[in-house]
């Protein structure tokens, strides 16, 4: 004789969900690692540019007779704050999405003057920060995209 046992239709208890195969963690993972290299490669070459041109200049640095750019910032704390960002942007809705995004440019416009006061950053005194505003809203609406293109077609 075998019983069978069914979950009732009322019942508290949670269902039990199909688990996701590895396969599908490694998709992501793919697509983090993916977007955060690119975040590194254009803060790299967005920071080359803007330095060259003399728009700001870095004077606390690593590395001062080799780099012209923080390479510690483009390097770890940009591709960092970009894995953040992917992993609380993917769990939240598209309205709150573009809220955090907002909030996210307009703080980083008050950490660069922030860090112009200690030292670390020197802007142009041409320099606009509306730009910084603008241009981490615009980088970061790229880089969702592209994590999202990355997920999709991993």
């Amino acid at each position: 004789m075998m019983n069978t046992v069914k979950q009732l239709k009322k019942s508290n208890l949670p269902s039990l969900q199909k688990r996701r195969s590895f396969s599908d963690g490694n998709k992501n993972l793919y697509a983090y690692i993916a977007v955060a290299l690119f975040a590194s490669l254009v803060g790299t070459y967005l920071d080359l540019i803007f330095v060259g041109k003399g728009m700001y200049h870095f004077p606390v640095r690593l590395f001062p007779e080799i780099f012209t750019i923080n390479i510690v910032f483009t390097l770890f704390i940009l591709p960092l704050f970009t894995i953040l960002f992917l992993f609380v942007a993917k769990r939240v809705q598209p309205f709150p999405r573009i809220i955090m995004i907002l909030i996210i440019s307009i703080v980083i416009f008050f950490i660069e003057q922030f860090t112009e006061q200690l030292g670390w950053f020197i802007h142009h005194t041409e320099w606009n920060h509306a730009y910084s505003f603008l241009g981490y809203m615009l980088y970061l609406i790229v880089i969702w995209k592209l994590f999202l293109y990355f997920s999709l077609f991993r």
